[in-house]
């Protein structure tokens, strides 16, 4: 007995070195990584429209149309953008941004990053030119990512409480704050690189949204998932602390591979809280459906070695039978 004792005590002692040298082998791993991304080179370029409007006189008006054509449609006359500069909600938009966002240092950093991770992982990949502006808090609008151009509405992330929100539903409000920013063009760099499914199935639609937030992983590996993923600290808790029941209930009524459209509804679209159509409804939060994804997609490339860009090509179905997916209890 006490050999056996000694041989158990001696393999745990060999496993724990194992297991530490796993574990510095992948920081190792990760910093060399990490160190690489830091040295990419990227040309970026923050053009401060909002800023520039709001100091614009009648007689600057034209060189900004010349140095910014395309935020002036050719259908409005030069009277409308000059009654602009006196309107009042117009000098509250650009007061209000002033206020939050102040020289935009921080969010500079963070789309510099951004940008290097984006390019290590696409070597085509493109810096786009930045301009920020006011957009009347047209939220649906809020970043607008085309090849070379990236606008963002600054107006669209000045807290979920301000009163420029009020009239607008609390689950929208709450993503209109500027941690979100980064994840924002995050995702519109996503939808870029991504196809979205012809298999109408909810799992593929599950996996799909699932691929972004994995990518979102990489480009922004120093994002708390709530940010990524629109959630607040106590949502992404309650999505943690619930994913077992959440996968049970997908599993007994058979959705993974069911087509009806009104799963999107309840699981996949932003919303005040998924529609389990039970008691505990009103706890959750939107896009289980999303988050349930983006855990098969890490299963997935926890236990396969294959690139990014040889995940994002996969179909659902592989990624899901591959995954040997069971969720946290």
């Amino acid at each position: 007995m006490k050999s056996l004792v000694k041989y158990f005590d001696l393999s745990l002692f060999g496993y724990s070195i194992l297991l530490t040298v796993l574990l510095l082998s992948g920081c190792k791993k990760k910093d060399k990584t990490a160190e690489q991304i830091s040295k990419v080179p990227i040309d970026l370029s923050i053009h401060r429209f909002d800023r520039e409007f709001a100091s614009a006189t009648q007689e600057s008006i034209p060189n900004l149309k010349s140095k910014y054509p395309y935020l002036f449609p050719e259908q409005f006359a030069d009277s409308i953008w000059i009654a602009k500069l006196t309107d009042t909600i117009q000098i509250e938009l650009s007061e209000e941004v002033e206020k939050v966002f102040g020289s935009f240092d921080k969010q500079t950093e963070d789309l510099e990053s951004l940008f290097q991770h984006v390019s290590f992982y696409f070597p085509g990949f493109k810096t786009p030119k930045v301009v920020t502006l006011t957009s009347d808090v047209r939220y649906n609008d809020r970043v607008i990512y085309a090849d070379t151009l990236l606008l963002l509405g600054l107006d669209n992330y000045l807290g979920e409480d301000h009163h420029f929100y009020r009239d607008i539903q609390r689950y929208i409000a709450k993503g209109l704050d500027k941690q979100f920013l980064t994840s924002d063009v995050a995702s519109a760099v996503a939808k870029e690189v991504l196809k979205y499914p012809r298999d109408r199935s909810f799992l593929s639609r599950m996996i799909y949204y699932g691929k972004e937030l994995y990518l979102k992983d990489k480009l922004l590996p120093t994002l708390p998932d709530a940010q990524k993923i629109g959630y607040t600290p106590e949502e992404i808790e309650w999505a943690n602390a619930n994913e077992e029941q959440i996968w049970r209930y997908f599993i007994e009524r058979e959705l993974l591979y069911s087509s009806e459209p009104n799963l999107d509804r309840r699981f996949l679209d932003p919303a005040p809280f998924s529609k389990f159509q039970l008691e505990l409804d009103n706890e959750s939060p939107g896009k289980l459906g999303r988050y349930v994804g983006w855990q098969i997609v890490r299963a997935f490339m926890d236990k396969n070695d294959i690139t990014l860009h040889q995940l994002l090509s996969l179909p659902a179905d592989e990624i899901f039978k591959k995954s040997n997916y069971k969720p946290k209890k």
